[in-house]
């Protein structure tokens, strides 16, 4: 039995998650990141100076990115990704193994630009320089858009960026599913913790493979109520690789 958790990586979620995972008592942990992105995470905490000497080579759109998540996280009080830091916390702390599902972020990045039209370049470097003036306010709207009209919304990416849907949503989906099959091969009950907006097309390949699965969405989440239960937040992990 699989449960996926959709979250988002600006918002404070820690406590929601904790009583989540408490709830469902899982085998296995499976989040939305590689082991390279885990690592930069790690160093970031640990030595900001040589995380941003590493982050010169990295290609600027998937700064950029980073950059904009940082941003919007900020307002929100937290640091960008800190849900999957706490999955991986959780992990540590309960002795559960945590695999990191997701393909490798750079290569990706590298092979999205490469196969990208000129016209996709310049709107998504418009988009992305459009997006460091963002609210909150704005982001809250969009996703009430978001949560009413899922494929609406997917869609609109598509048309608009072909290439970006195709790599870091379609691919990156199938990738994952395929993971979680596997980790449903040797455990139980796995949760995966992953963006919201990887949910539909996952569970798709899921369905198609008759696998059993159940997702908490997003919403669900950020309404759902909860009791501080006092978790600590110290990050070290061997990494469980996935063939």
């Amino acid at each position: 039995m699989i449960t996926i958790i959709g979250t988002g990586h600006v918002f404070d979620l820690k406590q929601q998650i904790l009583q989540i995972l408490d709830e469902k008592q899982p085998n296995i942990l499976c989040v939305e990141l590689d082991k390279q992105r885990y690592n930069a995470i790690m160093l970031k905490q640990k030595d900001l100076e040589k995380y941003k000497e590493l982050q010169k080579n990295v290609p600027i759109i998937y700064k950029m990115l980073g950059r904009f998540q940082e941003k919007l996280a900020d307002q929100y009080g937290v640091q960008a990704g800190e849900e999957m830091l706490t999955t991986i916390n959780y992990g540590q702390t309960h002795q559960l193994p945590v695999a990191f599902i997701d393909m490798n972020a750079q290569k990706l990045f590298t092979k999205m630009l490469k196969s990208m039209t000129v016209k996709e370049k310049i709107g998504l470097l418009l988009s992305g320089i459009g997006g460091f003036f963002v609210s909150k306010k704005r982001v809250e709207k969009e996703l009430e858009k978001y949560e009413d009209n899922f494929d609406d919304y997917i869609e609109q990416i598509g048309d608009k960026f072909p290439t970006i849907k195709h790599v870091l949503i379609d691919e990156r989906n199938e990738y994952m599913a395929q993971k979680l099959i596997l980790a449903t091969e040797q455990n139980e009950k796995v949760i995966a913790v992953l963006g919201d907006g990887h949910i539909i097309g996952i569970t798709s390949i899921l369905e198609k493979k008759e696998i059993e699965f159940e997702t908490i969405r997003l919403s669900e989440i950020r309404n759902k109520k909860t009791t501080d239960n006092g978790s600590t937040a110290s990050f070290s992990l061997e990494y469980q690789d996935m063939p």
